[in-house]
């Protein structure tokens, strides 16, 4: 619980990010298309909603605190968060507009997958499984994302 009162306002500031971000998104007069179609809508709603979930967590947390002592919390969360934090770094700063959107988002979800589902204990067979399975979702969901932003909401992505 101790540390979602310290992942809360970091939530709420990147909702708050994606919020502007959708806002000041380039608007779509340039094509003739109708100015209340925002192709940042959906940033911002999430980035609000993410917002608000930011509120709900700090609060719980800070309920639970209040109610008493709390069990010390499995250090595999802390691990988790830190290894999510890198690749998510990673992806944003270092991937995306260095290479083409879909390229960069097919090995970030791959890698992500390998990360956290493989487990070398389980053999070789179960590793070779987990990459074919981070392989072929990295590449839909590359897919999928860059059709729907590209066709749908009308996004040029890097």
């Amino acid at each position: 619980m101790r540390a979602d009162l310290y992942t809360a306002p970091a939530l709420f500031i990147l909702g708050a990010a994606m919020s502007y971000g959708g806002y000041v998104m380039d608007r779509l007069e340039i094509r003739q298309i109708h100015p209340a179609s925002i192709p940042g809508l959906v940033p911002m709603l999430l980035g609000a909603a993410l917002m608000l979930a930011a509120i709900v967590l700090f609060l719980q947390a800070r309920n639970a605190l209040a109610s008493g002592p709390q069990p010390e919390a499995d250090t595999g969360s802390t691990r988790d968060l830190v290894l999510t934090a890198l690749s998510c770094g990673v992806y944003a700063l270092l991937l995306v507009g260095n290479m083409p959107f879909p390229a960069a988002t097919a090995i970030f979800v791959a890698s992500f997958i390998l990360i956290f589902e493989a487990d070398p204990s389980k053999g070789k067979a179960h590793l070779a499984r987990i990459a074919a399975i981070a392989i072929v979702l990295g590449v839909a969901v590359a897919a999928a994302t860059s059709i729907l932003f590209r066709y749908a909401f009308l996004v040029r992505l890097p």
